[in-house]
């Protein structure tokens, strides 16, 4: 690294982040609210995490991975840069506490199932008469409106009902579902788009906006191609393992020691694989003279393919594709990608400190951001462990927190943790 890259990097680093500033309050558990809320606070946002005093967020002691304290590592891989504040919000204290946080607030991600939160007082009609210009999120699992709505949702249901599953796996195979909880993480990513623009449209105009999210509609937004294929010629998709239904070869295919994944997605692609394979006698065949010849007939050119890519090894010949800009790639398990060379360049595996379980492994910043460098600001809190620290931020002293304490703000342990 060069003096000047080293100087521009810590100008940047001393540079606020592009939500300081931005009053998150985090009332989701699990996955999609959660994973939300914690790409705002890695972007510097505020993110206070209002949890349940019994148990907290139920991913905490969730996943069955056994850890030195009682946080999951799936909890740790989605709550840093947060801090922890737990309330009872079944409580006429424990509302009162969230009024006076919402007040302040720019966004609000709740992901109870629809109802719940108009049942408890703090929906986002009680709440918007607080805090007009509030941005407020209900994640659910399929939406808060329609036939579905009051079913519970998880990323499972919601993958078998959008359709996702109805394209996962291979044909004739028993149902599948993708092997990452896309609709989730889908949901988060989306919410995230969708909150950001409103938080932009509240600085603008000072009006908030409600924003209804779920599961159910974000794993259909990835159905691009999918609803194109039905769409365009009233087939119905279905599954094809690794095969790409709008182009031909594009899939994993086996070569003398094991799969490697391969696309000749065009015409000159298609052209330099048949010279690479040395197979003149497939780029003279007329079923494999177009993509859409070559879609039509893809089980017996993969089939023509693997007699020659069975001719030697995975590594073979993905260097051998490369090299003449045909895109491959061997299939890699987590701790490969992980620890590959490129993996590690790009920091996906990082380490973060937690006083309980000392160095924890996180997955690295999924975008980097060269203004405003993200970091490890916070560990992933322990549960309520900034109760009386945030409390003290509202002008909620001793005295007061103590008298909340006793109408069961903070759950049958009646009284907040001190710093």
């Amino acid at each position: 690294m060069t003096q000047q890259q080293t100087t521009q990097d810590t100008a940047a680093a001393q540079r606020p982040l592009p939500l300081a500033g931005v009053r998150v309050l985090d009332v989701s558990q699990v996955m999609a609210g959660p994973y939300a809320c914690m790409l705002l606070a890695d972007l510097g946002a505020d993110v206070v995490k209002i949890e349940p005093p019994e148990g907290g967020d139920q991913t905490r002691g969730a996943m069955g991975f056994k850890m030195k304290g009682p946080d999951s590592m799936g909890f740790l891989n989605m709550n840093r840069n947060k801090r922890s504040v737990t309330l009872d919000l079944k409580s006429e204290s424990g509302r009162e506490v969230l009024y006076r946080m919402v007040k302040e607030a720019d966004i609000l991600v709740e992901n109870y199932r629809p109802g719940v939160m108009k049942r408890l007082g703090t929906d986002y009609e009680t709440l918007s008469k607080l805090n007009p210009a509030l941005v407020y999120v209900s994640i659910s699992g399929f939406g808060q409106t329609g036939p579905w709505a009051a079913r519970p949702g998880f990323d499972l249901m919601a993958q078998a009902m959008s359709g996702v599953m109805s394209v996962t796996g291979y044909p004739g195979s028993p149902p599948v579902k993708a092997g990452v909880p896309v609709a989730d993480i889908g949901c988060a990513l989306f919410a995230t788009y969708g909150l950001l623009a409103a938080y932009i449209g509240a600085k603008n105009t000072g009006q908030g906006q409600y924003i209804d999210a779920s599961l159910f509609d974000s794993a259909m937004a990835f159905s691009v191609w999918d609803i194109s294929e039905y769409w365009g010629t009233g087939r119905e998709p279905e599954p094809l393992g690794t095969a790409n239904r709008m182009s031909a070869p594009y899939q994993a295919v086996k070569a003398a020691d094991g799969w490697f994944v391969m696309g000749a997605t065009n015409q000159k692609l298609w052209q330099t694989l048949c010279k690479v394979i040395e197979r003149p006698d497939l780029l003279a065949d007329e079923r494999f003279a177009t993509v859409s010849l070559r879609l039509a007939n893809r089980v017996v050119l993969i089939e023509a393919l693997e007699q020659s890519f069975a001719q030697d090894t995975a590594d073979h010949w993905i260097e051998r594709l490369l090299a003449t800009g045909i895109p491959a790639g061997p299939i890699l398990s987590y701790p490969q990608a992980f620890e590959s060379e490129h993996g590690r360049h790009r920091k996906m595996r990082m380490e973060i400190d937690h006083p309980v379980e000392g160095k924890v492994p996180n997955i690295g910043f999924a975008v980097k951001m060269m203004g405003t460098p993200q970091q490890v600001r916070r560990h992933p809190p322990r549960l309520g462990e900034h109760t009386a620290e945030v409390l003290a931020e509202y002008g909620i002293a001793d005295d007061e927190r103590e008298a909340l304490a006793a109408g069961g703000a903070f759950g049958a342990a009646a009284s907040a943790r001190k710093p």
